[in-house]
C-alpha cells in the first residue's frame, strides 16, 4: 500500500509525505539539526482512513509496518500490556526502521484517574517507550482515535504524539476520488 492507494484528505497525507525521507534517512536530518515529531496522531471520525494513511505511509518509506490495536494491551494481568509494549518496541527497533500505529490509542491513552490498574501501567510503558527514542532511529509512532479529548495529556505533550492531523470526513468530490481508487480494476 502506497500513497497512490489513498484519495481524499490531501491536508493529512502532505502531512505524511514530509515523514518518508526522515524514515529512509533519518542521519541527514540528525546532521542538519532537524528534530521530526515522535509520535503523529491522527484523529477523525471512525472510517476516515486514518489506518490506511499509515500502512501508505510504511509502504511508501519501505519499512516494516508494525500495527496493533490499542484493545489488544488491555489485559486482566497487571503488567501484561506493559510487557507487549515493550516487545513491540523492541520488535521495531531490531527492524531499523520502522512504522508503529496504534490504532484506537484511548483504549490505552485514556486520562488516568490514580488508580494502578492494567491500562495505567500499559500507558506508562508506552510514554517511557517513546520517551527513550533518538531522532536517528527512524522508527515513527502513529496512532488513531476518534476522541483527542479523552487521551491522558502526557500522551499528547511535546516528545511524545506531538503532531496532530486531524482527519476529516469526506465531502462528495474526495468519495468520488475514494470510489475511483477502489474501483480501479473493477469491471
Amino acid at each position: 500500500v502506497g500513497f497512490a492507494d489513498v484519495a481524499a484528505n490531501d491536508e493529512a497525507m502532505d502531512s505524511l509525505r514530509d515523514l518518508v525521507d526522515f524514515i529512509r534517512r533519518p542521519e541527514d536530518f540528525a546532521r542538519m539539526g532537524a528534530r521530526i515529531p515522535r509520535g503523529i496522531l491522527l484523529h477523525g471520525l471512525p472510517g476516515t482512513g486514518k489506518t490506511l494513511m499509515a500502512r501508505a505511509l510504511a509502504g511508501e518509506a519501505g519499512v516494516p509496518f508494525f500495527a496493533v490495536n490499542g484493545a489488544d494491551f488491555v489485559e486482566m494481568y497487571v503488567g501484561v500490556g506493559a510487557s507487549r509494549i515493550r516487545s513491540l518496541f523492541a520488535k521495531a527497533r531490531k527492524a531499523g526502521r520502522a512504522v508503529i500505529f496504534f490504532d484506537e490509542i484511548d483504549a490505552i491513552g485514556k486520562k488516568r484517574d490514580n488508580r494502578s490498574d492494567e491500562r495505567e501501567q500499559t500507558l506508562n510503558a508506552l510514554l517511557s517507550e517513546m520517551s527513550g527514542f533518538h531522532d536517528q532511529h527512524g522508527i515513527v509512532v502513529l496512532a488513531a482515535t476518534n476522541r483527542i479529548d479523552t487521551l491522558d495529556e502526557a500522551l499528547l505533550r511535546a516528545g511524545r504524539f506531538d503532531r496532530h492531523i486531524e482527519v476529516p470526513l469526506p465531502g462528495l468530490r474526495e468519495r468520488e476520488m475514494i470510489l475511483s481508487v477502489h474501483a480501479r480494476q473493477k469491471p
